[in-house]
């Protein structure tokens, strides 16, 4: 079905085609008839996709990465299409428009792209009055982090107002330090800065009510010593697992043209090209720390293969978004068939 619209929606901007393509599946879902079409062709309902995983139980492994949905507007559509959760985000504190336009890039040719959105949202209290609304039976995660105006040294209170306003409405965190696209971000990744901010979240989480599970998002783009402190510190904070990973500022082995790719700027690479580099990184995490901690697998998954190779490394969960792109909303369908057909085995 998506094959069909695919040609059309790469001819208009991308950042216009997904909002373009989001309106039209938000109209279309208003009618009954039509969404329950959608529901019945792209869900895959068996009991025995589900999984227990930090205390939540997911009706599948397949979920939406944050930077899709940021300010929860598509969560019913997302559960039409099939998805077992879905994480919202990133969202700042205060709305925030982003980096200029054009900031988001196709590359056909490797299955990839390239963004520096620069965390737009329109601030965490209006994703809270849209959650009022969301679906049953749908997990649904909060990716939140600091505004770009925010320095390092206060981000804490950042990520702590994000954590206090979407406490009631989301059913676990996601601990975004890993954007390239929001300046000294990253730096929040090294260890003292992280244990402070892990520290901050689980001290407010612990006295909340109750206390939701907690994941820390990574760069691709570390050593497997900080690949070391992060599995310490994960072991010393209490928080849940990691999400593995955010998009790459590697531009090396892209079939694309050098001086296309420099024309599109900086920004983080994600799709096909971030494949490997991500499930290394998956694996190398889940062989150190021998299992101890849940893992959501997410970089270049573009086919149920490459959501098996995730799982196969040590994901417990994995998420897409740029395969959705070029694999269209068919992806979530090929991968719950593949891992009900791995179960069964």
């Amino acid at each position: 079905m998506y094959g069909i619209f695919k040609p059309f929606i790469f001819r208009i901007q991308p950042e216009k085609a997904h909002y373009l393509t989001m309106g039209l599946m938000a109209f279309v879902c208003r009618n009954p008839v039509v969404k329950s079409f959608l529901t019945r062709y792209y869900r895959v309902n068996d009991a025995s996709l589900e999984v227990e995983i930090a205390g939540l139980r997911f009706p599948n492994r397949v979920g939406l990465a944050a930077g899709f949905d940021k300010d929860a507007r598509w969560l019913h559509e997302m559960k039409t299409l099939g998805f077992g959760f879905v994480e919202i985000g990133t969202l700042t504190p205060i709305g925030q428009d982003g980096n200029p336009q054009p900031r988001l890039f196709r590359l056909p040719e490797d299955q990839g792209v390239i963004n520096r959105m620069g965390f737009n949202n329109g601030g965490v209290d209006d994703a809270v009055e849209r959650l009022k609304q969301r679906p049953e039976n749908l997990i649904v995660g909060g990716n939140i982090g600091k505004n770009k105006v925010t320095p390092n040294e206060e981000a804490l209170n950042d990520y702590v107002t994000c954590f206090d306003a979407l406490h009631p409405h989301v059913d676990y965190f996601a601990l975004n330090v890993s954007s390239p696209n929001t300046p000294g971000l990253r730096a929040l990744q090294d260890k003292e800065p992280l244990r402070l901010l892990l520290k901050a979240v689980m001290d407010r989480n612990i006295a909340a009510s109750p206390p939701r599970p907690v994941f820390l998002k990574i760069a691709p783009d570390v050593s497997n010593e900080q690949l070391d402190d992060m599995i310490d510190l994960i072991q010393e904070s209490g928080i849940d697992g990691i999400i593995a990973t955010n998009t790459t500022i590697e531009r090396s082995g892209l079939v694309t043209p050098t001086d296309e790719v420099e024309k599109m700027g900086a920004g983080g690479l994600s799709g096909a090209p971030v494949r490997d580099r991500s499930t290394e990184v998956i694996r190398y995490l889940h062989q150190k720390s021998n299992g101890s901690f849940p893992i959501i697998g997410v970089g270049g998954i573009c086919s149920a293969e490459d959501a098996q190779e995730k799982l196969e490394a040590g994901a417990s969960l994995v998420q897409v978004y740029s395969g959705l792109i070029y694999a269209g909303p068919g992806l979530v369908k090929s991968i719950n068939k593949s891992i009900l057909k791995q179960n069964r085995l």
